[in-house]
């Protein structure tokens, strides 16, 4: 492997995270951007727990209220927030969106804009388990947007590996 030359190399989970999939990632990553409910967070919490470990996430917020995306609804953040009371082997640190896709990237500011403002606001409220210090926001076509905006972390996996084959949803994998 090209990497194992790296020891300080940390990965991180950006994928759609389901509940039956968390015992894969629990450990590996460093940190998972994509914790969007109390169902994935309790899973997490009870894999961690079982390996001793304290997991670093991100909450997914999905800004723009597409059905399309995961993510909780701006309004619900508060109430997951508090849910990591009970979660001492799970410990949020920041949030997590990924505006329309194919918008321009000066159209994402709106976007990157909003998870600030609900981070700021959710930071205000001390929370045990909860330091909001990270904001993963901006992919490849509009990371400098959304480093103005804010952003402490990237996701810029086409900048560095080129596009990616689309598949459609009813074609059979590999």
């Amino acid at each position: 492997m090209a990497l194992q030359g790296l020891p300080d190399l940390r990965w991180h989970f950006i994928g759609a995270l389901q509940r039956n999939k968390v015992k894969y990632v629990i450990g590996l990553a460093a940190l998972v951007h994509t914790v969007d409910g109390p169902a994935v967070l309790a899973e997490i919490e009870g894999q961690a727990a079982k390996r001793g470990i304290v997991q670093r996430v991100l909450v997914e917020v999905n800004v723009g209220g597409e059905a399309s995306k995961s993510g909780l609804g701006p309004g619900q953040l508060d109430g997951l927030l508090d849910a990591f009371a009970s979660t001492p082997h799970v410990r949020c640190e920041g949030l997590m969106t990924i505006p329309p896709l194919g918008a321009a990237p000066e159209a994402t500011r709106p976007y990157f804009q909003a998870l600030r403002a609900l981070r700021d606001r959710a930071a205000s409220t001390p929370r045990p388990n909860v330091a909001l210090r990270e904001l993963s926001m901006g992919m490849s076509a509009d990371y400098a947007v959304a480093i103005e905006e804010g952003a402490t972390l990237v996701r810029v996996g086409t900048a560095i590996f080129g596009e990616r084959e689309r598949r459609a949803k009813n074609e059979p994998g590999p």
